[in-house]
């Protein structure tokens, strides 16, 4: 597989469902879409604050959108997740700098931080588990591969001032780039007509129309035909992308 250059960039909190949705398709799809991902955990309130925007759930009509988009998406996508019962009491701030010292000591690339992100994701919106108190990191730090002293470690440089520092330039960082990755990618007008409700389906709909199109044919002409050379169009494109999604959709694994 040829080497595209796309680096797309995830700025995520774990206290955003919607984040999960996105770390999960882009590293199951990745391979097909020939792309390079780089996490950049973020802190979602600070993106809230500064954007001036409130969160969903202290909207009631937000909210109440967001426990039906939601279930959608999980059996769309095979992700399983609930929304908390009590999600107005949930921060994560703690949670991401812990994710941040991780980043900070993996020797591995991504590894760790994967591993850890998911095992967070995974406690605030399927188990629903609390993911403040340093116990509960812990708990995730050795389900994650981490060894307890090396748990230990990352709880003491996550309290520390470059751990700290380092968060906020991030979480400043996805503010400055909102409109072209993170939580800020925006679709291009017209916005598509989706079957149903319009949500993160039409935004991985339009970075692939916007930006990966290109190398998605290329690559699905190369594992596909090999020697054909007839140019596809861009709509047989995407039917052969979507047929990828459903057969990997109909095996999806555990998480």
């Amino acid at each position: 597989m040829f080497s595209s250059g796309k680096v797309v960039k995830l700025f995520y909190d774990v206290a955003s469902p919607y984040s999960w949705l996105a770390f999960e398709v882009l590293f199951r799809y990745r391979n097909v879409w020939n792309i390079d991902i780089e996490l950049k955990p973020a802190y979602i309130r600070g993106v809230l604050h500064g954007s001036g925007n409130r969160s969903p759930v202290l909207i009631p009509n937000k909210l109440l959108y967001m426990a039906s988009d939601l279930k959608l998406l999980s059996e769309y996508f095979g992700v399983p997740m609930f929304q908390p019962p009590n999600i107005y009491e949930k921060d994560s701030l703690n949670a991401m700098r812990f994710v941040t010292a991780v980043a900070e000591k993996d020797k591995k690339g991504d590894v760790l931080m994967k591993r850890v992100s998911r095992e967070l994701w995974k406690r605030m919106w399927y188990t629903h588990q609390d993911i403040m108190q340093p116990a509960s990191l812990t708990e995730v730090g050795l389900k994650a591969g981490l060894l307890a002293s090396e748990v230990e470690q990352i709880l003491t440089l996550a309290e520390s001032q470059p751990i700290k520092d380092k968060l906020k330039s991030v979480t400043q960082e996805a503010l400055e780039n909102k409109g072209r990755s993170g939580w800020g990618l925006t679709p291009p007008n017209p916005q598509p007509q989706c079957d149903h409700y319009f949500s993160i389906l039409c935004i991985f709909q339009q970075v692939l129309n916007k930006i990966l199109v290109v190398q998605i044919h290329m690559v699905l002409v190369q594992q596909h035909t090999h020697t054909h050379t007839h140019t596809h169009t861009h709509t047989h494109t995407l039917k052969q992308i979507r047929r990828i999604c459903q057969r990997d959709r109909n095996s999806k694994g555990s998480y």
